[in-house]
């Protein structure tokens, strides 16, 4: 072969990687650091929730524990309002939503950052918790910000214990910014997508994967609207727009199994 060819060849092959990569990669995911965290996670948000009629065997629970929400120079937790009940023995993740205040801006100073980490890290000394997430759809000026409290809760978590965060859908589909956080798992929220919902779709219906190891291990799915296509082998995390019933429990619970 001759050089000219040769070149022309090395060059196609690597944009074909390029490509590639932008895409995101072919299934099988990458290898969970949570394996023995329950394969299907049901959402509890802030409203009057029973799951009793879910045995432990059958899901965990991530519940909402508090809010924690950010107005001037200050971070407001607000903890859970309305009544929770699990069966025996089941598995529990506290669940905390940080918000920022419509009409006061907040500083994101060091000292907010702390008081908020340390309210998220209380949420672990709950009864029966096994696992802590965070839930925020920080702004990329927000970012920095995200970045220090994750590491602050880090620390301040007993060790062992996983820490997750959702993530919007375009963090994990070009936006490399949450790559390197420490968290064990970052859930793709694959609902009220926004601008990002006919892209994230695309690439799922064309059985590609999120760019990052981190948001290959999980997903986040609502009852209400359902996805064309899902990737195999994830953890699922399931909402539910209304408080669980069995029935709804039951339906959600058999589908995410059938994906598996």
């Amino acid at each position: 072969m001759s050089r000219k060819p040769l070149l022309a060849f090395v060059a196609v092959m690597a944009l074909l990687c390029a490509v590639a990569a932008v895409l995101g990669r072919v299934y099988p995911p990458a290898a969970d650091p949570l394996g023995d965290t329950p394969r299907v996670i049901l959402w509890a948000w802030e409203r009057p929730e029973d799951l009793r009629l879910v045995a432990a065997d059958r899901a965990g629970v991530a519940f909402l524990a508090g809010t924690v929400t950010l107005r001037g120079a200050e971070a407001i937790l607000r903890p859970r309002m309305q009544p929770l009940q699990v069966a025996e023995g089941a598995w529990l993740m506290a669940v905390t939503r940080i918000e920022v205040d419509a009409g006061t801006s907040p500083l994101l100073s060091e000292e907010q950052q702390r008081t908020a980490a340390a309210s998220i890290a209380g949420s672990a000394n709950l009864r029966g918790v096994r696992a802590v997430q965070v839930d925020f759809d920080a702004t990329v000026s927000q970012r920095q910000f995200y970045r220090s409290l994750l590491e602050d809760l880090r620390a301040r978590l007993p060790e062992g214990m996983p820490l997750s965060m959702t993530a919007l859908a375009s963090w994990c589909m070009g936006d490399r910014w949450i790559d390197g956080l420490p968290v064990d798992e970052a859930v793709p929220m694959l609902f009220q997508m926004g601008p990002d919902g006919p892209d994230a779709r695309r690439l799922l219906e064309r059985n590609r994967d999120f760019r990052l190891p981190v948001c290959q291990l999980s997903i986040g799915v609502a009852t209400d609207e359902p996805l064309p296509a899902r990737p195999p082998g994830r953890r699922t995390y399931i909402f539910h727009p209304r408080s669980w019933d069995r029935a709804a429990a039951d339906d959600a619970i058999a589908e995410a199994k059938r994906w598996r």
